[in-house]
């Protein structure tokens, strides 16, 4: 079954990578979304050290506590409110309900939008490679796992996400630009236009 997509407005959209990468270099404040195992951190650490950004995780920073606790909500947008007004950042995390507070401070989306089959093999493989350990976007005590619930997460992203992703953007950020990355060529290609070495 082929993922079900809704789409953004085409006049947000970069389609060319050129122009996405001439985006980047400008940009002080960047936005990186989309569904767990995609290649999210991997991107926005790349960029964060290449262009000396902050590196914000939403994961790490925001969420979650160690062991798996969640932090309080009202903390949890107490601590992005803080986090948006420095400078310059790139953030890496999803979360549809504090879109109406990072929008508006954000330059530039990117939207790590991979097929679901790619997601749930990068979640698989990022366990096996962390197993028993936490990975650095994560909090401290936050052992990497992956359970039914998270590959349900990830299986149906698309379906029950993505829509509220995409509303989100529509009354928080219309006129933000957005680049929508569906491949790993693409992702490759983009870091290749940055400089980043292989």
């Amino acid at each position: 079954m082929m993922d079900k997509r809704v789409d953004l407005p085409p006049h947000q959209q970069i389609t060319d990578l050129e122009q996405a990468a001439e985006h980047i270099r400008t940009a002080r404040r960047i936005l990186v979304m989309g569904c767990s195992g995609g290649g999210k951190s991997t991107l926005s650490l790349k960029i964060a050290k290449r262009f000396g950004l902050s590196y914000i995780s939403l994961d790490r920073d925001v969420f979650w506590l160690p062991g798996w606790v969640v932090r309080d909500r009202v903390e949890q947008r107490n601590i992005i409110a803080s986090r948006i007004l420095e400078e310059c950042w790139i953030m890496d995390g999803t979360n549809p309900s504090s879109l109406d507070i990072r929008l508006p401070r954000t330059d530039l989306v990117l939207w790590v939008r991979m097929p679901r089959l790619l997601c749930i093999w990068g979640a698989i493989s990022r366990w096996a490679k962390w197993i028993g350990r936490t990975r650095p976007e994560m909090a401290p005590g936050c052992i990497e796992k992956v359970d039914w619930q998270f590959l349900r997460f990830i299986w149906t992203f698309e379906e029950k996400f993505a829509p509220r992703l995409v509303a989100g953007i529509a009354e928080h950020g219309p006129d933000v630009p957005i680049l929508q990355l569906k491949s790993r060529h693409q992702m490759r290609e983009l870091l290749d236009l940055l400089g980043w070495p292989d």
